[in-house]
């Protein structure tokens, strides 16, 4: 009898373990529960990102400080920034009658909000409510031009009283043009004592892009955040996975069709239910070929920031699931930037996070050291910054990886907002993890002072040799001020500006700034790198990012002459657009062989989210161009990590093209599929690639171009992939052409 009771026993036991089991929530349900927690706890009057909380707030306690014209502004200031510029209006000019005869400081203050107010209401009704491929593209005309031309207007009376006050006033001088051009008034109805008169720079030409983003119901409205073009499906073709920084924003993915559209996959795919994120990248945590998702939360919060970031695992079925919390990587850090490499050469890739601990400008909070995850190679990992001494702490913006010393070990480069930078020489592994050194000084990459943001390793010069891009994040005023400034020819000092680094084959760089043309204000926050006219150099796209409102400062398109110097095209290409710039994907999504620019838009608050825009290449040359995607067996499957060395002679002089296998820049994705240009070249001499860990050394001879190919470590054979050339322009304005100059040519090839 005790037997069979104790039979009983065990069963009902095992049963109670079993529905236990059955009942705790899975990964993905885990990592939904905890952003409905931190979205609560981020809800909080004192966050500064939390307008909907500060409005309540605000309400409860009106009347109660004995300062109601404090209140009203505090009031206000909210509004906008919740996108009820109609009700910001109604307080600012209350504000103003009640303190025109007592306080002018103050007065004036409130007056430059007004304006702004204005500002805002226009760019609400005409360039969001009616949005078109025109819509903010500096300088503004065509579909760009306001249809309601009422807050324009109202701006433009507003700031004109405050140049009347002020002269000087670099800011409203800016935005008093603008609001001129959107009335397609500029530069014939600005007076003559405020014009700004080189607003764009019209030296360089290249035939311009189109935004297509409406037509295949891409343009997504979020705020800030980050993007990802890749074939996540292995059907060749790129799809596109994006992200919105609010905790109320759902993650999209959008399915290339192959047929010239996109299905919004975002709802079936798993995405949907996930919510957050700054910025995201693309990784294959588990070597199994397919391309999962990394997504970063908390970045600028502080304490409010301490939110989990996402492994999300490709399922290899269009799905995707949340395996943060089984994979060991959850932690509780404000961060977005992070870079995924193989640190140890044992073929899986290990991650590296930035996280961001404040600093004097900011309120003081508890130390967030960087985390360094090492792959376990079993769907785990293990952090060990300390042992690998890379736990560095400080407001980390930007981290990139690379091997810049050509040693065959993976170093970092930090990128912050305290003044502070950070190369990081990975020595290889010692007592079984890798070990850094900080090598800055000397390095000669300390010479320098000031904040910096967007940061990414790259080979400008085809020299065979990683060199440094870093770019300036330090200012005193708004972006709006910096821009009148430097398009009047003021001295404003080196804020906002590019550092471009390049390599002395030494462990050493030099500053090439100056040399290479790119000391103009930038203030980027996202960015990435690619060749839009095949020419086999890098060109880059700048996100200028704000929360100021104030900052209608244009995201910047630089083309890169011959690895010497860089040229400003963004006027004639077009892609001018003067919302907030975040992530940025250089990628052939319509397979024509040149690439085109996907940039995630938007702001840091709700009344600030701007549709994302797809800017499709016309084709700016005759140039040829291949397509690699390799496949490691031994090196992690996705190759990251490792490099393509092209040779080929181009009208007699023989040349070198050097790309690593990687997604670019700090903040945003690129495919790792190597889309190279090879300029007039009929023949690639030579396809070398150089498996990252494994230091497999393969070459091919002989190849032709346009055409897309395969490679996979230790087979000799090169798998051409057939894919069709997708027609993107059937529902949008046709393409407006530039006049043909100084950097542009004809027509793309196709493949």
């Amino acid at each position: 009898m005790k037997k069979l009771i104790y039979v009983a026993i065990g069963l009902i036991t095992l049963l109670a373990i079993v529905a236990g089991f059955h009942s705790r929530p899975n990964s993905q349900e885990q990592m939904v529960d905890l952003l409905q927690k931190v979205n609560h706890k981020f809800r909080d009057y004192r966050n500064d990102f939390s307008p909907e909380t500060q409005l309540a707030h605000i309400d409860s306690v009106m009347g109660q400080s004995g300062q109601i014209e404090v209140e009203i502004y505090a009031k206000a200031a909210t509004l906008l920034k919740l996108g009820e510029e109609e009700k910001a209006i109604v307080l600012l000019e209350e504000l103003i009658n009640q303190l025109k005869s007592v306080n002018p400081k103050a007065t004036r203050v409130a007056m430059g909000d007004l304006a702004l107010a204005y500002l805002r209401l226009g760019e609400q009704t005409n360039c969001v409510t009616n949005h078109s491929a025109e819509s903010c593209i500096l300088p503004i005309r065509g579909g760009g031009i306001h249809a309601n031309k009422t807050g324009s207007q109202k701006a433009i009376s507003v700031y004109e009283a405050l140049l009347k006050q002020d002269p000087e006033d670099m800011e409203s001088r800016w935005l008093l043009n603008l609001a001129y051009m959107t009335l397609g008034q500029y530069p014939k109805g600005v007076p003559s004592a405020w014009l700004i008169p080189n607003m764009v720079d019209t030296t360089n030409r290249i035939d311009a892009f189109q935004d297509v983003a409406k037509g295949l119901n891409l343009d997504v409205s979020n705020m800030a955040g980050g993007v990802i073009v890749e074939d996540f499906d292995h059907d060749g073709y790129l799809d596109i996975a994006m992200s919105g920084w609010g905790l109320d924003e759902p993650m999209h993915y959008f399915k290339n069709n192959a047929n010239g559209t996109f299905s919004d996959k975002s709802e079936a795919s798993g995405l949907q239910q996930l919510t957050g994120g700054l910025n995201m990248m693309q990784t294959d945590y588990n070597n199994d070929g397919f391309a999962d998702i990394f997504v970063l939360r908390g970045a600028w919060q502080g304490e409010f920031g301490e939110q989990p970031n996402s492994l999300l695992k490709n399922n290899g079925d269009g799905t995707f699931t949340d395996v943060t919390t089984v994979s060991g990587l959850l932690s509780f850090h404000p961060t977005q930037t992070a870079t995924w490499a193989d640190f140890n050469n044992d073929g899986w890739l290990d991650v590296f996070i930035g996280n961001e601990t404040a600093n004097s400008f900011r309120v003081v909070g508890k130390p967030h050291p960087c985390e360094l995850f090492l792959n376990n190679q079993d769907g785990t990992f293990t952090e060990i910054a300390n042992q690998a001494n890379c736990n560095i702490v400080g407001f980390v913006k930007g981290v990139t990886s690379g091997d810049y010393d050509n040693d065959g070990w993976k170093d970092l480069f930090l990128s912050t907002m305290d003044g502070n930078r950070y190369l990081l020489k990975n020595k290889g592994v010692r007592n079984k993890v890798p070990y850094f050194e900080d090598v800055t000084l000397n390095a000669g990459l300390r010479d320098e002072s000031g904040n910096s943001f967007t940061t990414w390793f790259w080979d400008y010069d085809n020299d065979g040799w990683l060199d440094l891009f870093v770019c300036d994040y330090s200012f005193l005023k708004s972006l709006a001020f910096y821009e009148a400034a430097e398009a009047l020819k003021q001295p404003i000092g080196k804020a906002g500006t590019i550092y471009l680094y390049r390599n002395n084959h030494d462990g050493t760089f030099v500053n090439m700034s100056a040399a290479a043309n790119v000391q103009k204000t930038t203030f980027s926050m996202g960015g990435n790198f690619g060749d839009i006219n095949n020419d086999g150099f890098l060109d880059m796209y700048l996100g200028s990012g704000n929360p100021n409102y104030k900052s209608l400062v244009p995201n910047k398109l630089f083309l890169n002459q011959q690895g010497k110097a860089f040229a400003d095209v963004t006027t004639s290409g077009r892609v001018g657009n003067l919302q907030k710039g975040h992530g940025v994907s250089f990628a052939d999504l319509d397979n024509d062989g040149d690439q085109d620019i996907y940039i995630e838009m938007g702001g840091a608050y709700v009344g600030d989210s701007y549709p994302n825009s797809l800017y499709l290449n016309p084709g700016q040359s005759a140039n040829n161009w291949i397509c690699l995607n390799l496949h490691g067996t031994k090196t992690n499957r996705l190759a990251i990590g490792s490099q393509v060395k092209l040779t080929f002679k181009e009208k007699g002089i023989q040349r070198t093209v050097y790309r690593d296998v990687n997604s670019g820049g700090s903040f945003g994705s690129s495919p790792l599929r190597r889309e190279i240009g090879i300029g007039a070249a009929t023949m690639i001499d030579e396809v070398e690639v150089r498996w990252h860990g494994s230091k497999t050394v393969q070459v091919f001879r002989n190849v032709k171009p346009n055409q897309f190919l395969s490679i996979t470590e230790g087979s000799d054979k090169l798998e051409r992939v057939a894919l069709k050339t997708l027609n993107f322009s059937k529902d949008v304005a046709p393409i407006c052409r530039t006049p043909v100059a100084l950097v542009s040519a004809s027509s793309a090839r196709k493949p």
